[in-house]
């Protein structure tokens, strides 16, 4: 158990949808958070200005409350360590950048794109390993620094990084961690447009606003030696950090959109569960240390540690979303699955008022275990919305002769006597029908079937009759007989 109740947060740029690399870092956050007792916050780091993107802010709130993340602080519901959008807090991150300049661990840096562009083209003809700014501009006098803010030529604060030293750090899923203060660049803090760049604003905010823990991907870690300097420059006590493993795509390349969705959004519009899309990201890079792999929210909160997240990459295997939504599905009740059923119809422009809740209900129950997305009630069984206007082809070739119509006719017929039949009734009304006219039951099953579905598979018959009740199943048998030709 951690000592202290922890604070988290989830910090994204508002430059589109919520990306599932980003949905695993929130949910890591927020069940560590919840496992421990402490706080879940959202802070909106909009810094980048040329990458932010209108309504992006919105939809990553809507995505992660849609996924039942509910934070404990964040932009629309406020906190006490606001505000929690970064482009409202400039002037914090003025004031520490020149409390840095004065201590000798920033300066300002007065270079041109050309001069910028010029260097990095040099180290590339030297092959050296990796573009670095020259501390040209560390270098210049009182003077020379005095006169070019007075004549307002852009300019940056950068990190004044020491050579020659090493820059060490424990993460709880990697262990300790070590670079070469050779390799690290004097990173930009503050653009010249006066805005801070990430490094500096997330430092800068995690210690005010008191996050103990610092859990996101593994593309930050070779920032954060950035990150620890900053701290040490500071004098700050360092929150305890945590690198989460890459997301793969099954060959094992980074996961990207080009192999397939990667936005929360998008997932949620094809119809997964929010349970099924939780669970399959959950298990993303983390196990219990046990072989299950069905879990509710409330069971990953239990379970949660990030002592079990793996280094190792985690690859993105669709299957098994697949698999874990149909899963999810058939855990919920038929009552649970109704609301979503009937938004279905109505997005599939059917007359909602026609259908009541008891044959929705029914309906469910029949296809329950065919289906793996809500929508698959109507694209699985589209016979319970509409008669078929169509009979397959297939089915017609294979299952309706010459002698068909008449003998459906008799079961037509002995339906008719039936009051309120159940599917026991259904079955014993074929049975001596088929004993009548000596033959099996199957030549009056499948052109039933044909008949009342216009296809030859889908759930057993006697529950499709049960489903669609009596004078509907007497309905369609009558049509079947009139359109059906061979």
């Amino acid at each position: 158990m951690i000592d202290e109740f922890p604070r988290v947060r989830f910090a994204p740029s508002p430059t589109g949808y919520l990306h599932v690399g980003g949905l695993r870092t929130a949910l890591y956050n927020y069940l560590f958070a919840k496992h421990n007792n402490g706080k879940f916050i959202l802070r909106i780091e909009d810094t980048d200005r040329n990458r932010f993107v209108e309504g992006a802010v919105e939809n990553l709130i809507s995505s992660l409350k849609w996924c039942g993340l509910e934070y404990d602080e964040g932009p629309d519901i406020g906190g006490s360590f606001g505000p929690y959008m970064q482009s409202m807090r400039l002037e914090l991150y003025s004031k520490h950048a020149q409390e840095l300049i004065e201590n000798g661990h920033a300066y300002y840096c007065f270079c041109t794109p050309e001069r910028l562009d010029a260097l990095r083209e040099e180290q590339q003809r030297q092959k050296l390993p990796q573009a670095k700014y020259d501390k040209h501009c560390l270098h210049l006098s009182k003077e020379e620094i005095n006169e070019n803010l007075e004549s307002g030529i852009a300019k940056v604060i950068r990190l004044n990084v020491e050579p020659n030293h090493k820059i060490v750090f424990s993460d709880i899923i990697r262990g300790r961690v070590e670079f070469d203060s050779n390799n690290v660049d004097d990173q930009v803090l503050i653009k010249s447009d006066g805005y801070p760049t990430y490094h500096l604003a997330n430092v800068v905010d995690d210690h005010l606003m008191k996050i103990t823990h610092v859990v996101r991907g593994e593309e930050w870690l070779s920032s954060t030696p950035k990150h620890v300097l900053l701290y040490d420059f500071f004098n700050w006590e360092k929150p305890e950090f945590a690198h989460l493993p890459l997301l793969l795509n099954p060959d094992r390349t980074k996961l990207s959109k080009r192999q397939g969705d990667v936005a929360v959004e998008d997932y949620r519009a094809k119809g997964f569960l929010k349970e099924g899309l939780i669970n399959f990201v959950a298990l993303l890079g983390w196990n219990a240390g046990d072989d299950k792999e069905f879990y509710y929210m409330n069971e990953l909160i239990e379970k949660f540690t990030l002592e079990r997240v793996n280094k190792a990459g985690a690859v993105f295997d669709l299957d098994k979303l697949n698999w874990l939504n149909a899963e999810h599905l058939r855990k919920k009740s038929d009552e649970e699955i109704l609301p979503m059923l009937k938004e279905e119809i109505i997005r599939a422009s059917y007359d909602m008022s026609k259908f009541s809740d008891d044959y929705l209900l029914k309906i469910i129950s029949t296809m329950k275990e065919r289906v793996s997305f809500v929508r698959e009630y109507l694209t699985k069984s589209p016979y319970f919305f509409e008669a078929p206007t169509e009979y397959e082809q297939s089915s017609i070739q294979k299952n309706w002769k010459e002698e068909t119509p008449e003998q459906i006719s008799k079961l037509y017929d002995a339906f008719t006597k039936l009051n309120n039949p159940t599917k026991e009734d259904y079955e014993i009304a074929l049975a001596k029908t088929a004993e009548e006219l000596n033959i099996g039951k199957g030549k009056l099953i499948h052109p039933l079937r044909l008949s009342v579905s216009g296809i030859s598979t889908g759930p057993g018959v006697f529950d499709l009759l049960v489903t669609l009740g009596k004078e509907e199943t007497l309905k369609r048998i009558k049509t079947a007989i009139g359109k059906i030709k061979i």
